[in-house]
């Protein structure tokens, strides 16, 4: 049927309007996405560009060379070895347990470690390198480089680790270093992003902790292309770090070297110091350890070693230990009594062997008494009834300002770990720390270094040091940090007159040189190195017995501080022995061969030094201590 032409015209204007508005709307999407188009593809090219050279260039960070460790003579302390290490990128590895898997088919990585390395990689942001091995050799390196194409986000590398080349001999001294743990993040409040680097090391304990900032240096970064699988193509750019600075200490090697040697496998300190300039030219604390194996990661068994021994090979006995100094502290008594006015040095007192006080008897060391001794003879027989007299005149108050004017009961400023401070007791003292008042007996005990009175070897030599100036030196342990130098400090003087002084030193010498001395075995006959010094024996419990019939740990402490030449001093020196007896016959010899050595910077002590009679005994202790004397050594001026 034939539609009329009407009706035919009204549906063309209809397919003509809808074909328009059809047509608009296409008009206006094409014009909207070319709108968009020329907006993404001009107005954010730069945006754009941005996106994709990130997503095909990756910017890592460079750890620095941290800052090397010298002895005053420029002996490498602290240095930085090659290490071949294997890290894995979590974002570019795929499978991240295939990939493992594959690796530790090629370079060997234990169970242990390949777990820790997992929960590292877990942990760890995707985009972060994280060490899986290091420590490889050339070899295992070349292997996993070969296999590259099956390895995707794993990259073998060269870095630096820390290696200590005089092992044991610096270890309480520099300390260690090791891997950035989340407790070392805590504590500082805005951390660098190189401490976040898996793997960076940084100081823990000793010299590499308290100098950290000056050791650590400043990160570089270095910019590498990477193609769709994650695999590094070509490093575009490298921006070195700032390496740390280097620090020279004022510690001689081969003197700290004899002075771990002859403490042996005792439980025992020495500190070597110039009396002139308050350099400590050795601080070592015995049994001693490897600072090597806490770098590289200490196994469970070596660390259970260290821990488990009673000898606290992990102490740093030189200033953590804290002792009473037994009748080293008897010159601290003396010019106490001798300053205050309340005894001349030709006076005498009588000692029977024993001073009573109330219903209580003080004994002396020597039972049957010392007679009527005066000053010079009360330091060479160390007779202790003479200082019981002394304290009950002079009462604690002024022992306890004597004691802190030579350094005792301070915490003396050093960067080294945990620095005692020790006690000089104060009847206030002991109101506050045992809720008590002081007692005359208190007195009486600390007169002779017992009781309350804690101190540290390296407060002993301090206190020799002085007693041997008559200056406030305080003591020096950075020569220099990146070539600068460190002042040398000194509290002026001590304010003692030089007759009283006097006095002290040739009762000391006494000790050392005039027969009856307690230390008269152990003098030097070498006319220009005579030694002056003082004995002591310190108690560590309070029922008197004999050393050899009670366990080693509850033996007495053996003591001896010493300072030398006798008529122009260089050198102060102190010695512990833990549990060792008596100072005299332990400790003194000890003392006099390490005086000896620092007197000849750092060389075996001269035989023609000791009584004829010792000699040969001499001779052979010489030959059988371990004594390291490495070669080479270069100043830290003179570096590349």
């Amino acid at each position: 049927m034939r539609r009329p032409p009407r009706d035919t015209e009204e549906s063309a204007r209809r397919i003509t309007r809808r074909s328009l508005l059809a047509g608009a709307g296409m008009l206006g999407f094409m014009a909207v996405l070319g709108g968009r188009m020329r907006h993404m593809q001009v107005d954010q090219a730069d945006a754009f560009r941005l996106l994709a050279e990130e997503n095909r260039i990756n910017i890592r960070l460079l750890p620095p060379a941290r800052g090397l460790i010298f002895d005053r003579g420029g002996a490498l302390i602290a240095g930085n070895a090659q290490n071949y290490r294997v890290v894995v990128v979590r974002e570019d590895a795929g499978e991240i347990e295939e990939t493992m898997a594959r690796l530790r088919a090629l370079v060997p990585i234990s169970d242990e470690n390949s777990e820790r390395a997992m929960k590292e990689i877990m942990r760890r942001s995707p985009f972060v390198p994280v060490t899986v091995a290091d420590q490889l050799d050339w070899a295992d390196v070349s292997e996993v480089a070969v296999n590259a194409p099956a390895l995707p986000g794993v990259t073998p590398e060269v870095g630096l680790t820390r290696h200590y080349p005089l092992g044991s001999d610096f270890a309480h001294i520099v300390g260690y270093v090791g891997p950035v743990s989340d407790y070392d993040l805590s504590k500082i409040e805005d951390p660098e992003p190189v401490l976040q680097i898996p793997g960076f090391q940084i100081g823990k304990v000793g010299l590499e902790a308290k100098l950290e900032d000056d050791l650590r240096g400043e990160a570089g970064t270095k910019r590498i292309e990477v193609n769709a699988g994650g695999r590094v193509m070509r490093e575009l750019s490298r921006q070195e770090g700032i390496a740390g600075g280097d620090v020279q200490l004022t510690i001689d090697h081969r003197l700290q070297n004899f002075t771990q040697a002859r403490l042996g496998a005792e439980s025992a300190a020495s500190v070597v110091m110039d009396v002139r300039t308050g350099d400590l030219l050795a601080m070592a604390s015995a049994p001693s350890f490897d600072p090597n194996k806490f770098v590289r990661g200490i196994s469970v068994a070596d660390y259970a070693m260290l821990t488990e021994n009673d000898h606290r090979p992990l102490a740093n006995k030189t200033v953590q230990g804290l002792y009473p100094p037994g009748s080293t502290f008897k010159m601290v008594t003396a010019l106490a009594a001798l300053e205050a006015g309340v005894v001349t040095a030709g006076e005498t007192i009588y000692c029977p062997g024993y001073k009573e006080l109330g219903q209580r008897r003080f004994h002396c060391w020597k039972r049957g008494g010392h007679g009527w001794t005066d000053l010079h003879g009360s330091l060479k027989g160390s007779c202790d009834v003479y200082y019981y007299e002394l304290a009950e005149r002079v009462g604690i108050e002024n022992i306890s300002a004597m004691a802190r004017k030579l350094g005792i009961g301070i915490r003396h400023d050093l960067p080294m770990s945990a620095v005692a401070e020790g006690i000089a007791p104060t009847k206030q003292y002991k109101r506050e720390r045992h809720g008590q008042e002081w007692l005359v007996g208190d007195s009486l005990n600390a007169s002779i270094g017992q009781g309350y009175v804690l101190a540290s070897p390296l407060q002993l030599a301090v206190m020799a040091a002085r007693l041997a100036t008559g200056e406030g030196i305080k003591p020096r342990l950075v020569k220099s940090v990146n070539g600068v130098e460190q002042p040398v400090e000194t509290e002026g003087p001590l304010g003692l007159g030089p007759t009283t002084l006097q006095q002290i030193r040739s009762g000391m010498y006494g000790v050392m040189n005039e027969r009856g001395g307690t230390a008269y075995r152990s003098r030097i006959v070498a006319d220009d190195m005579q030694l002056c010094g003082k004995t002591g024996t310190s108690q560590v419990r309070s029922v008197v017995v004999r050393n050899a019939d009670v366990p080693w740990e509850e033996r007495d402490h053996a003591l001896f501080v010493c300072f030398a030449p006798a008529d122009n001093p260089r050198i102060a020196v102190s010695v512990i022995v833990e549990h060792g007896g008596g100072g005299s016959a332990v400790a003194a010899p000890v003392a006099r061969d390490i005086m000896l050595s620092a007197l000849h910077d750092g060389a075996i002590p001269p035989l023609d030094a000791y009584p004829s009679s010792q000699r040969r005994q001499q001779e052979d202790l010489f030959s059988s201590l371990l004594i390291r004397r490495p070669d080479g050594a270069t100043p830290p001026s003179e570096k590349a």
